[in-house]
């Protein structure tokens, strides 16, 4: 039968053999009944009537089957049900942290590009190029992209501060001059001012000279 060709699973195939012999077993018990001519109230032969009740035995024996089959069968679907539900929330709920894991993806892969076109303080800074930093610190000619800037930036603070203590340096070295000058300024005022009153006090002497 082409039934039988298309199903393949073992259950239903012995599913479909219970029904045909159930089926068959009728058929045969109908053609029996139809080919026994008795009346409504005539006995039937010891012989007929004992091989009628074996083929009605045969036959409650594949409805039995049938019917085993059958419960079988229900059982099974209620199983398969429950499993596919269970597969199916178990696949929803893969599902659902699935799209939680792409809205997390597209909210970092936002503050990666976020950071990377960010305009950092530290890229404004007149660092000096890397080939002289690299030639004065060879010692970070390994170092990743990130640890070479820290580096640089490094170097940069400590040439900051070094020129820093050497402005301060300086910055007390010119108060340092402008109070000499100070004082040198102030001591040329104060001999401006003896040497005014020196010539004050010589006008007289002066006037003795001029009249001899």
């Amino acid at each position: 039968m082409i039934v039988e060709i298309i199903v393949v699973d073992t259950f239903l195939q012995s599913v479909l053999d219970a029904s045909t012999k159930t089926r068959q077993q009728c058929l045969a018990l109908l053609d029996q009944a139809e080919s026994t001519t008795l009346g409504a109230r005539d006995t039937p032969p010891p012989d007929l009537e004992l091989e009628l009740s074996k083929q009605q035995k045969l036959l409650y024996s594949h409805l039995s089957q049938l019917r085993g089959s059958n419960r079988n069968a229900v059982l099974a679907v209620r199983n398969t049900k429950q499993a596919t539900a269970e597969a199916r929330s178990e696949i929803d709920r893969l599902h659902l942290q699935l799209q939680n894991l792409y809205y997390e993806q597209r909210h970092l892969r936002g503050e990666i590009n976020a950071c990377e076109s960010y305009d950092h303080k530290y890229q404004q800074l007149p660092l000096i190029p890397v080939e002289e930093f690299l030639q004065q610190h060879p010692e970070h000619a390994q170092d990743d992209e990130s640890a070479l800037m820290i580096a640089r930036i490094n170097h940069e603070h400590a040439e900051r501060e070094a020129l820093e203590q050497a402005r301060q340096g300086l910055l007390k070295k010119k108060q340092s001059l402008i109070a000499d000058n100070k004082k040198r300024k102030d001591d040329l005022a104060s001999l401006d001012k003896d040497l005014e009153k020196f010539i004050d006090a010589a006008k007289p002497i002066q006037k003795i000279f001029e009249k001899e």
